[in-house]
């Protein structure tokens, strides 16, 4: 008889990581990740063994905070690990299905983001399996291997403040066989870029060899999207990200109605209540942006995949600038485990940070392409010393 996994330890790291590119859109402008990774440590016998979570906090997505996060996952997620005791990986399952998404009315996702990864890491490498296969458990018909990983391509980006910077990384990228691409909008210069980005992919567009979808960041009016549309066809864009504030959702059936171009909701889509209450509005979103960080980890966002496509929307797999690889591969398992996703995002590995912390990055090759993880967890080494280098504070040890 096997003996029960228990929990010794969770540890929470604060990392700063350089970019290698400056990012700029409505909300925020960064030049440096800011990751928090959480370790958890079983307790004996099992003591080698550690799980890795990931998440990154962005007050103007979740209302979260790096500090808050911190303050969360000490308050409220460890507190409920402390009689962690569990004989399979479907026991690990099942406590992750308690783990909130809120509490006391205030959202809590990008906190329950890294402490679901490092269980669901900790609990496949204790009992041999890969988060693919809680599929089965959470009862999504038309869910599993392969996803739709074989025929998923990674997004470019188009950035540069300059007109021969911006040509010459789309033309990069295209060399690279990347096809679908992504521009931030509603921020000062954002035209001179649409059009400097469509010098480039007019011929690909024309041919449906490229895509060219833009993110607003709810930065925009109603009266600001509606102006904005006919200079996005033009340029061959083909759907907007964001465009108004999610308090403005009661506008999207109406701004679909004045365009060919897909609407894709993110910051107004957070917890599963979210995704009912929009496909309850009718037909104005046509994209749900999912990503793990935002939503709560991977099972709320396969969950809320499933009520996406059942509903008739696409899904995309977006994430947050400066992902280390621990995301990344939660991101590869989202895609084995979802038939269907339109656009994907995330993977960049090195080509964004200037370090990753895991001992082989994940990230996307040749064509935007990416392999499945081989091994059980999330199929990543993390290394410890990179960790401990790139801390920004001292890590916040708790005892289970």
């Amino acid at each position: 008889m096997s003996v029960p996994l228990r929990l010794r330890e969770l540890r929470i790291h604060r990392l700063r990581i350089p970019l290698r590119l400056r990012f700029e859109h409505a909300a925020a402008a960064r030049d440096t990740a800011d990751p928090i990774i959480v370790s958890i440590a079983a307790a004996a016998p099992h003591a080698h063994v550690l799980g890795y979570g990931e998440t990154v906090a962005r007050p103007y997505v979740t209302g979260e905070t790096p500090e808050s996060v911190v303050d969360d996952i000490s308050h409220v997620f460890a507190p409920l690990l402390a009689d962690f005791r569990v004989s399979s990986f479907f026991e690990v399952l099942e406590i992750l299905e308690k783990l909130p998404l809120q509490v006391g009315g205030r959202v809590i996702t990008a906190a329950r983001c890294a402490v679901e990864l490092a269980l669901l890491d900790l609990g496949g490498r204790i009992y041999h399996r890969r988060p693919v296969e809680a599929v089965g458990w959470l009862g999504l018909p038309g869910f599993g291997p392969p996803g739709c990983l074989r025929s998923a391509r990674y997004s470019g980006m188009v950035v540069g403040r300059t007109r021969s910077r911006l040509q010459r990384a789309l033309r990069l990228q295209r060399l690279a066989g990347l096809r679908d691409f992504k521009l931030k909008v509603a921020t000062e210069g954002w035209q001179d870029r649409l059009r400097w980005a469509y010098e480039v992919l007019r011929g690909p567009l024309a041919r449906g060899r490229a895509t060219l979808r833009v993110d607003a960041n709810a930065g925009w009016s109603l009266a600001d999207a509606v102006t904005a549309l006919p200079l996005l066809e033009k340029h061959g864009v083909c759907a907007v990200e964001q465009p108004l504030s999610e308090t403005q959702d009661a506008d999207l059936p109406y701004l679909a109605t004045q365009s060919g171009c897909d609407l894709v909701v993110d910051e107004s889509l957070i917890t599963p209540d979210d995704a009912e209450r929009l496909i309850a509005a009718g037909d104005g979103v046509g994209v749900f942006n999912l990503r793990l960080a935002k939503n709560g980890g991977l099972l709320p966002a396969l969950r809320m995949a499933r009520l996406a496509l059942s509903a008739g929307r696409d899904v995309q797999l977006g994430c947050l600038v400066g992902e280390t690889s621990i995301l990344s591969a939660a991101g590869v398992a989202f895609l084995e485990a979802c038939p269907k996703v339109r656009f994907v995002e995330g993977a960049y590995g090195r080509w964004l940070l200037r370090q990753d912390i895991t001992r082989r990055p994940v990230r996307f090759g040749c064509g935007g392409r990416v392999s499945r993880r081989k091994g059980v967890g999330l199929g990543v080494e993390v290394d410890p010393a990179r960790v401990e280098a790139l801390a920004a504070e001292r890590p916040r040890v708790l005892g289970l």
